[in-house]
This record gives structure tokens, C-alpha cells and sequence, in this order.
């Protein structure tokens, strides 16, 4: 591939508008004819609901369709069926079979033929390319290898690209690789690559004269003021990624604004479920994901109107500066690390946006959790911070305070006038490094914790 050549796809990614849209009809009626042929559960589905099959032939179509969800695929598999319904080849034609984390149950079961993962990584080379990777880049990836289908993904896609993989699977791998290997980038989260960074300074290696020139944030939602602040440590973009088993990998091209959707693999709408409808470009809510299939395709499992339970707004369907024209959408956010406070409603990344305030910086390492306590009934709810400080004997906690507490209720009217009255509290602990709970709990570490 010339290294030159902005696109993977060029074709596929800077086709017409009208173009793409019919396209994506056309594989909207395929898939759902290869549903109802090849899928216990929608074969039975499409029975139940009274709906041919046949008729589903436009976008508009699918939203006419009920919503399914994790528990729906979780009631369609073992134990709680003998068959997992949801599987839409014969096992012969399985390559690899993956489960999702199981945070919220029993892990889900999904079914990858080989036709799914060059799909899959397809998907990822595109995301790659418009970042600038190409031909010689080397990158360490600091994702598991395993049941999580993204760091196989990505070695995939790297292969296409004609990159390098150093398939470490975490960021504590000794730092001789960053000097033997000099990879040009790294995929990790902002927490994983920021420790690097600090590793690194200790033995004397300046990040900003590794050699790394681009990094790769997946698989979790992040602030803006944490991503600039890596950034500035390493001397280099922090590019935005988006994906899961079920298929969806999006991904921030060279503009940095919003991460394209693969449209013609993919069918993305968004749902509020408190309204029980779709809405309009520009307005938040439920990612609802669909497998698109190409004419003659085949897969291990397909998805109809899935209700991912992630939360974000379509910037724009018109062209981005970069050339394609593949919908973009905002970071998506977890519903599961999404908590209320007076019928008010703020994120994780909330969180994370107080404490990484420039100014803050200067004092901490960046790591932090929240816990919410109290009883609404009874007039108070509590939000602990705890935040590491690089050393708590110089640590300014009169700025942080301020500092996070002006930007955390910056856009919130209503938690801002719970505060003033004294309603809402927000009290703050200070540690040393590694002083966390977080620290002592296997697994991915989880930010905000209701306890109330």
C-alpha cells in the first residue's frame, strides 16, 4: 500500500452520498433475508412479530422494527436454551467464538466465521489508515488477546496495512521493547499509557523522544481534558476508537472530530428509550446497531436493532474535511457509568473532565474513582472524589477543589442549584500514588460507583 494513500477503501469511503445510502438498502434487505433463513432466533422472530422478511428493504424499514437487547441474546443461548439461537452458521463454518466481558450477567455468546473477520478487520484498517498508519509503522497494542475481539482486530487490519504488531496485551511490558522496537505507536487506555509515560520519565526515557508519533485510545470513553493532557505528555495525537464484539468499530480520522461510522457494514440509529422513539441528528441517545451483510455474504451471528446501551448524538452526515463520507458520531458513553442525582444525569467522563483541569495537572498523577453516597428522600446525596497526588505534601488542594468543582458543574443547571443549596455535596480525599481502592481490585477498574 502507498504509504501516501489517505484511504484503505477509497472507493467504499468517499462514496456518494446517494450512493452509499442505496448501497446500504441494498444490504439492509440481504441481511434481512439471510436472518430469516439462517438465525433460529430471527427465523422464530420474524414469525412472532408477524413481520415478512420481504418488506424490510429501507432504513425506514428497520426502524419499524422491535429493539433487542443483551438480556434478549442472554435468553437465547445456555443455559438458559440448549441451541444458541443466535448463531447463523453450522459449526463448521465457525472460525472463533467469543464472549463479551459478562459484567451484567452471564457473558454473551457471539460466532465468528473467517468472511466476519476480514470484515472486521477491514473496519480497523480503515480506522488505522485515516489516522496516518501505513506501511513500516510499528505499534504495540496494550489490549487482551482472548475473547475481546479488538486486539485480534487490529492485528488483522495491521497486516493489510502493512504494519508491524507487538502484541504485548498490556502496558507493563518492560520498557526495553520502546527502546529495541521503537514503535511508532501505541493502543492502550489514557490511564495505561499515561503510567507508561511516568515509567518511562523514572528510567530516564523522554516519551516525546520514543518514536512514538501517534496513540490509540479504545475501548473506554474519555474527557477531552485527558486526552489533551496525554497528548501533551507524549508529544503527539491521541486518536479516539470505538468498537465492540457485535461489530460496531468506529473510529476519529487525522480531524479529530467525531469518529466515522463504517456504514456499509454497519447501521447505526439512535434511540431515547424515555420517549420510546428515535431522534433527530444532533440529539443524544441509545446507540441501536444492525449487522449489514454484503450480497452472498455469510455470518456466525447478525444483529437487528441491538440496543447496545451506550449513549451519543450523529454529528454530521456531510463530508468530512478528510474525504469520507461515512456518517461521524461522539464518543459514545456507557449507560452503565451513567448515574442521576435529582433527576439530573452526569457520566463518568464527567468526572474525569474535573479532575484533569490543566492546572491540576501539575499535581496529580490522573488516577481517580468517585463514589456516590446519601438517600435523596432525606435532602442529601454525596459525591466523594478521591484523587492520587504525585506528592500529597505540595499538592494545591484548595485549587484542585475549585478547579474541578467550576468545570464538573459547569453544564449542569440543575446539580449546580443542589449544590448551592447544599443538597448535592461533593467532598474530596486526597492519596498518595497507588493509594486507591481501585488499585486493589482485580479486572477493569470501575470510576464511579453508586453506593447509595
Amino acid at each position: 500500500m502507498d504509504s501516501s494513500e489517505p484511504y484503505f477503501n477509497p472507493e467504499i469511503e468517499t462514496l456518494d452520498r446517494g450512493e452509499l445510502d442505496a448501497l446500504i438498502e441494498e444490504r439492509v434487505r440481504y441481511t434481512a433475508k439471510y436472518a430469516a433463513e439462517n438465525s433460529p432466533f430471527y427465523k422464530k422472530w420474524f414469525e412472532k412479530q408477524s413481520i415478512d422478511p420481504a418488506e424490510i428493504k429501507t432504513h425506514e424499514d428497520l426502524l419499524d422494527l422491535p429493539i433487542i437487547s443483551g438480556k434478549t441474546i442472554r435468553e437465547n443461548q445456555p443455559p438458559e436454551m440448549k441451541e444458541f439461537m443466535f448463531k447463523s452458521v453450522p459449526w463448521e463454518d465457525v472460525f472463533t467464538v467469543h464472549e463479551t466481558s459478562g459484567t451484567s450477567g452471564t457473558p454473551k455468546s457471539f460466532f465468528l466465521t473467517w468472511e466476519d473477520w476480514e470484515r472486521y478487520s477491514e473496519k480497523y484498517a480503515r480506522i488505522f489508515r485515516s489516522q496516518g498508519f501505513g506501511p513500516g509503522d510499528r505499534v504495540v497494542v496494550c489490549a487482551s488477546y482472548g475473547m475481546n475481539v479488538g486486539a485480534n482486530t487490529m492485528t488483522l487490519a495491521a497486516r493489510q496495512l502493512g504494519m508491524s504488531i507487538i502484541p504485548e496485551g498490556k502496558c507493563t511490558f518492560p520498557l526495553r521493547v520502546i527502546e529495541s522496537y521503537r514503535p511508532t505507536g501505541i493502543v492502550g487506555s489514557v490511564f495505561k499509557l499515561l503510567n507508561l509515560a511516568r515509567r518511562m520519565r523514572i528510567e530516564g526515557i523522554d516519551p516525546q523522544e520514543s518514536g512514538v508519533d501517534k496513540l490509540v485510545v479504545g475501548g473506554e470513553a474519555f474527557a477531552e481534558e485527558s486526552r489533551n493532557y496525554l497528548s501533551e505528555i507524549w508529544g503527539c495525537p491521541v486518536y479516539n476508537t470505538y468498537g465492540s464484539t457485535e461489530g460496531t468499530m468506529c473510529g476519529e480520522c487525522s480531524e479529530v472530530f467525531g469518529l466515522h461510522v463504517p456504514e456499509d457494514f454497519v447501521h447505526l440509529d439512535i434511540y431515547d428509550p424515555h420517549i420510546g422513539n428515535y431522534v433527530p441528528e444532533g440529539e443524544c441517545g441509545r446507540v441501536i446497531l444492525s449487522t449489514l451483510l454484503p450480497v452472498g455474504a455469510k455470518a456466525g451471528n447478525l444483529l437487528l436493532n441491538y440496543d447496545t446501551e451506550d449513549t451519543t448524538v450523529v454529528l454530521t452526515r456531510k463530508q468530512c474535511p478528510c474525504g469520507r463520507t461515512h456518517m461521524k458520531i461522539m464518543t459514545p458513553q456507557r449507560e452503565a457509568e451513567t448515574v442521576w442525582v435529582g433527576g439530573a444525569p452526569f457520566n463518568r467522563v464527567d468526572v474525569e473532565k474535573g479532575v484533569f483541569q490543566r492546572e491540576n495537572m501539575d499535581y496529580l498523577t490522573g488516577e481517580y474513582e468517585a463514589f456516590l453516597y446519601g438517600d435523596e428522600d432525606e435532602g442529601e446525596t454525596i459525591l466523594r472524589v478521591s484523587i492520587e497526588c504525585e506528592n500529597p505534601d505540595i499538592c494545591d488542594r484548595d485549587l484542585i477543589e475549585e478547579n474541578f468543582i467550576r468545570a464538573f458543574l459547569r453544564y449542569k443547571p440543575s446539580l449546580s442549584r443542589a449544590y448551592t443549596e447544599g443538597t448535592f455535596k461533593i467532598v474530596f480525599n486526597f492519596t498518595d500514588p497507588m493509594g486507591l481502592e481501585l488499585h486493589r481490585i482485580k479486572g477493569r477498574p470501575k470510576r464511579l460507583v453508586d453506593r447509595r
